[in-house]
């Protein structure tokens, strides 16, 4: 019987040491990138897991992903843009780079639907309206839109990058591209939402802003990097204006040699409140003209961190008004011409 006892420890000890033995086998080459394959996926399919690794990482977790997954297909799958709608009415329309597919119909149709038209509650793995999905492109294109400007502007301080960055994000922006690509022709929403002028800027924001999440979330493998360089290109004209606000560039003593004279007044006041957000105060400026003829004659607006800043950006705004600008100047010329010509016939 001992012999026996013993046999069989052995034998048990034998299997034990065979499956350990299997356990501990290296994995092949072929099943590692495999699971490397699942992962990455798993991480760009998931909207929520997506997003909390946007906040805590930043972006470079989701390159970092997609150019993964890129490595297992044909890079002739991943670009298929399809061609700007021909019926909408605005100007800018051939100027706009192509709009990019969202591979998803499913997701395309939630882009554009308001939850309130749904009537049906939330229901987990399938999206049915915009609400979800513009969370997710806000913060999308929150991370572009600094991303951007981060590589434009080196020399930029961390307060202007937020001020450009804001000017690149904002509801009006994003709401005038949506008008540019007919979003709103396409928008299912209460009836009366287009009679509000509020609410229906922040909702063509926001289905502009469920477009990026979806175009991303239906092609994982480049999604994100056909999005970035959709928008960077949107974004052109914008970086455009930012560029020309020079610092150091003193406009409002450009503009006061051009119409200033005595007893003239140009005055700089807040059109509005001053509006912080978290640590970053905007002020609001007009500058008037009283003089020449003209009385509290509006000649621009401007917004800057402070006040000297807003109110120069708002002369900047008044010297592009070439026209009126040279109105008043051609007025002003024209008195110091006669004040000229009386003096010397006095004389």
């Amino acid at each position: 019987m001992g012999t026996k006892r013993k046999s069989s420890v052995v034998v048990d000890t034998s299997e034990r040491s065979s499956k350990k033995h299997k356990k501990n086998k290296p994995k092949s080459a072929e099943s590692r990138l495999k699971k490397i394959q699942k992962l990455s996926a798993e991480l760009l399919d998931d909207p929520e897991l997506l997003q909390d690794c946007l906040r805590k990482a930043g972006p470079d977790v989701t390159q970092a992903a997609t150019k993964l997954l890129k490595a297992f297909v044909p890079w002739e799958d991943t670009l298929r843009p399809i061609p700007i709608p021909t019926d909408s009415q605005t100007s800018t329309l051939q100027t706009l780079p192509e709009l990019p597919l969202i591979k998803d119909k499913t997701l395309e149709k939630a882009t554009f639907t308001h939850q309130g038209i749904v009537g049906e509650d939330h229901v987990p793995g399938r999206e049915v309206s915009y609400e979800r999905l513009e969370l997710l492109g806000d913060a999308y294109i929150e991370i572009m839109a600094t991303r951007l400007i981060w590589k434009r502007f080196p020399a930029l301080p961390a307060g202007r990058l937020s001020q450009a960055r804001e000017t690149l994000v904002k509801n009006e922006t994003l709401a005038q591209f949506a008008i540019d690509y007919g979003f709103d022709k396409r928008a299912i929403v209460p009836a009366d939402y287009p009679n509000q002028e509020r609410r229906w800027l922040k909702t063509k924001g926001d289905i502009f802003e469920a477009y990026v999440a979806a175009i991303i979330l239906s092609d994982p493998l480049s999604g994100y990097e056909r999005v970035e360089k959709w928008l960077w290109q949107l974004w052109q004209p914008k970086l455009e204006e930012i560029e020309a606000e020079r610092p150091g560039v003193m406009d409002k003593e450009r503009l006061a040699r051009k119409i200033m004279g005595k007893g003239i007044k140009i005055r700089y006041v807040d059109e509005k409140p001053m509006l912080q957000r978290g640590g970053l105060k905007t002020f609001y400026i007009g500058v008037y003209l009283t003089g020449w003829g003209w009385t509290d004659q509006h000649l621009g607006s401007g917004t800057g961190l402070n006040r000297v800043e807003a109110g120069n950006q708002a002369a900047r705004q008044a010297l592009a008004n070439k026209q009126l600008i040279g109105e008043i100047s051609a007025v002003k010329v024209a008195f110091y011409a006669k004040v000229k010509a009386e003096q010397a016939k006095n004389e």
